[in-house]
């Protein structure tokens, strides 16, 4: 009975829950598509008053929602800063209706049960590539610089390597460092953080890209928006239904690495899913340190440990609309970002028409923490950046936090034990 109740109330503040920030809409770059693809968008939090805007980029398949916990963190912590979470245009591809009641069984209904979920087709994406995304983030960059105020950029993954190439960008003469007051780097950067591809790897994907889907399918199920479903999905569950059985892991299409081999509550299986001590290698790029499967119940519950609670895997994707999925992620802007790694003209650079002309000009400030993922790549990018560049070593906060936290801990971690928010914080001061 008390299960039941506090699942009830946990289904009509629901709502309320669903949104901490302002959401704002920006007119973006025009691009190919349907003109009412040309905008963007971002979640703010902190006061009307600031006199600086932290704006950061989310990952590979990742949404303004990655940030609707640190967001308000940091603005608690730093006065006279607002955090604006950054959305890409192809987040308006995404039909997010059957979330809108809150409740999870109504939402799997309509997305794997035949309640009336349509994909979005959208074959014009397979352009939407790094010079687009930079153009449309451009566009909130500038509506964050006025009234004089500073803008520090950032991201995570490969947002981050999206800030890193913003700085050094050629927008038509003038060098993208110069709207910018400094860079946080989170898990993510160029110079050898992702590997660069050579000319014929290049043209031999963008020639699959002229017929091929224009999607990453980051679950290899042949169905690109499942990845940014499933997630959400399993969020709203653990959000809403904690102790429940989980009945989703069933649906045929989950693949079985991610199911738990015993009865588990819907918290477990989330944890399951996204834990790097149970989640497949192939899925590092969402892998959290949140403790472990208990070893006796039926079902099966979660038990926390290490730094990130399941709970906020849980409000991270379990929110909407602004979730911590995208759903359509553009191959070609995952193709772009790797190919601008060396931040300078090379054959693949020039022929994919990318401008990241201005590395040895770059003089702001640079904080930049990596996980486990990298392999130490993260660090070694900032560092050769800073070495390339005119960054002040003074102003420079390099962090590894490879021993305790995983790809998506600097997102999801407890802010007491949190790496991210101890060292950026007095960075951002």
């Amino acid at each position: 009975m008390r299960a039941a109740l506090l699942a009830v109330l946990s289904l009509l503040l629901l709502p309320a829950l669903a949104s901490a920030g302002t959401v704002v809409s920006v007119r973006g770059a025009s691009g190919p598509g349907p003109a009412r693809y040309d905008r963007v968008s971002y979640e703010r939090f902190g006061p009307a008053s600031a006199k600086r805007v932290l704006i950061l980029v989310p990952g590979t398949q990742g949404g303004a929602g990655d940030f609707s916990l640190v967001g308000p963190e940091i603005v608690k912590r730093v006065k006279g800063l607002q955090v604006w979470a950054y959305d890409r245009r192809s987040q308006a591809l995404e039909d997010h209706s059957g979330f809108a009641s809150g409740n999870p069984d109504t939402a799997f209904k309509y997305y794997l049960g035949g309640g009336g979920f349509v994909p979005a087709s959208a074959p014009f994406a397979r352009d939407w590539g790094l010079k687009l995304a930079l153009e449309d983030l451009r566009a909130v960059v500038k509506r964050a610089r006025r009234g004089g105020r500073k803008v520090i950029l950032g991201g995570h993954s490969l947002g981050a390597s999206t800030a890193v190439a913003y700085a050094a960008w050629d927008f038509k003469g003038r060098p993208g460092f110069r709207d910018l007051s400094g860079l946080v780097l989170i898990d993510g950067g160029l110079l050898g953080t992702l590997a660069p591809p050579k000319l014929a790897d290049v043209k031999q994907r963008v020639a699959a890209l002229r017929t091929g889907d224009p999607f990453l399918d980051l679950l290899g199920l042949g169905v690109p928006w499942a990845a940014g479903v499933f997630s959400d999905l399993a969020g709203l569950y653990a959000k809403v239904l904690p102790d429940a059985r989980a009945t989703f892991v069933d649906y045929p299409l989950i693949p079985a690495a991610l199911k738990p081999p015993v009865p588990a509550t819907n918290e477990g299986a989330l944890g399951y899913a996204f834990d790097e001590s149970t989640s497949p290698a192939v899925l590092s790029l969402i892998h959290v340190r949140a403790g472990a499967l208990a070893t006796s119940g039926d079902p099966r519950p979660w038990q926390n440990g290490e730094v990130s609670p399941i709970e906020n895997v849980a409000k991270l994707f379990g929110r909407s609309p602004v979730d911590a999925a995208e759903w359509y992620f553009p191959l070609r802007l995952s193709l772009d970002v790797q190919a601008a790694g060396p931040l300078r003209r090379n054959a693949a650079a020039n022929y994919l028409h990318l401008r990241e002309w201005h590395k040895r000009g770059i003089d702001v400030p640079l904080y930049a923490i990596q996980t486990s993922l990298s392999r130490g790549r993260v660090l070694r990018g900032a560092r050769r950046l800073v070495a390339a560049s005119h960054i002040p070593a003074r102003k420079v906060k390099l962090v590894n936090a490879a021993g305790v936290n995983s790809h998506l801990d600097p997102l999801t971690s407890a802010p007491g034990k949190s790496r991210f928010l101890k060292t950026v914080v007095p960075w951002l001061k």
